[in-house]
């Protein structure tokens, strides 16, 4: 069913220095400067905009929290309530990890065709030191993927697949207490991967390419990154058709988890990923970019993905994707500014550092909120 009404939190504020109950945790949830706590996260927001969909489009206007309160909100009020109370509560921890500031998750590329830097992790070994030198470098997530899933690829079959992503992850598995996602369409792989120790689930189907992921995922427990896509990665960018982009994201992402839920996966483990690329012209991947804080009304944590895409070369006019790496971190920055709990790099410690300077100067302290407590 498609929404009629979507609320954005806008006006964001940092935490300010000294933000902390008597424990040293940041309080989960509390006015700040007139704005109320995003999410658990480090920012508050002192503003809503409104979008109301309707047969001739959509229309957006911009509110203060009190307006929201007084507002009449007719057949509304619901929805509007529930998606107000979403963007409050605190997000669960995603197998361990808080979600109460903004975590990096470091690519591991073990395909030979990628966009980026597919064929450069040759063999097991490379593939595992590459890994281990991203954890050195700040990554709190490991995603491992055997399948490139760039604008015009293949289907890579599971056997194959099976063999480039399980004796990386086994490897990592006995050698690092990171995090370690596998990014992957196909059940079988899902199910191999859960058995190997695998702490996370990365479909860029929503669990909607294979007819056997939804009970494979909700049997295995583990939580499970739901990624927006239309069509299949050999035909998704041929002529990718929306009605309005941002909001046609946000009904397929609650679609999922709502299938998910369904399914018997608590939404405590869903993390949404509104997908730059996958079936996006640039027009549709700067307004969904420009637009991230609306998918917290979701309810659960949100995931960028933007590193060295297609978008930053079409608007920068540059064609080597290892030259995108400013690029990303600006997109990076951007998001998280929207309270973006996870940004998905291939260049960590350079995000490693945009990222705790943004943290320190938006906290206006030295040490940032966060720092030294427990992950």
């Amino acid at each position: 069913m498609q929404r009629s009404i979507y609320i954005r939190p806008t006006g964001f504020v940092a935490l300010p220095a000294g933000f902390e109950d008597r424990d040293g945790e940041a309080v989960p949830r509390a006015h700040v400067f007139g704005g109320l706590r995003l999410a658990g996260g480090p920012l508050a927001f002192t503003a809503l905009d409104i979008i109301e969909r309707t047969t001739l489009g959509s229309q957006t206007s911009t509110i203060s929290l009190s307006e929201f309160f007084e507002r009449d909100w007719g057949r509304h009020t619901l929805p509007a309530s529930d998606m107000f109370e979403a963007l409050q509560e605190p997000r669960a921890r995603l197998a361990g990890l808080s979600m109460d500031r903004p975590r990096i998750m470091g690519i591991v590329n073990v395909t030979p065709d990628s966009f980026s830097d597919g064929g450069q992790l040759d063999g097991v070994q490379a593939a595992v030191d590459h890994a281990l030198r991203l954890v050195d470098e700040g990554a709190d997530i490991l995603d491992i993927g055997g399948e490139s899933t760039r604008p015009g690829s293949e289907a890579v079959p599971i056997e194959e697949e099976k063999r480039r992503v399980l004796p990386v992850l086994e490897a990592l598995r006995a050698r690092t207490d990171a995090l370690i996602s596998v990014d992957t369409r196909k059940a079988g792989l899902m199910q191999a991967a859960a058995d190997a120790g695998a702490d996370i689930l990365n479909d860029v189907s929503a669990l909607t390419f294979d007819e056997d992921a939804l009970e494979v995922a909700a049997d295995s427990g583990l939580p499970i990154m739901l990624m927006h896509a239309q069509g299949d990665p050999k035909t998704m960018n041929d002529n990718p058709q929306y009605s309005d982009v941002v909001l046609d994201v946000f009904d397929f992402l609650e679609r999922r988890i709502a299938a998910c839920e369904a399914a018997g996966i608590a939404k405590a483990k869903l993390i949404v990923d509104p997908c730059i690329g996958f079936g996006k012209y640039l027009e549709h991947n700067v307004a969904v970019l420009g637009a991230m804080s609306l998918y917290h009304a979701l309810g659960v944590p949100v995931l960028l993905g933007a590193s060295r895409k297609k978008l930053i070369g079409q608007i920068c006019n540059i064609d080597d994707p290892m030259k995108r790496v400013s690029g990303s971190i600006a997109a990076a920055l951007s998001s998280v500014a929207q309270g973006v709990q996870i940004v998905r790099v291939h260049d960590v410690a350079e995000t490693k550092q945009a990222l705790e300077v943004w943290r320190a100067v938006t906290a206006g302290r030295e040490t940032p909120i966060g720092a030294g407590l427990p992950a």
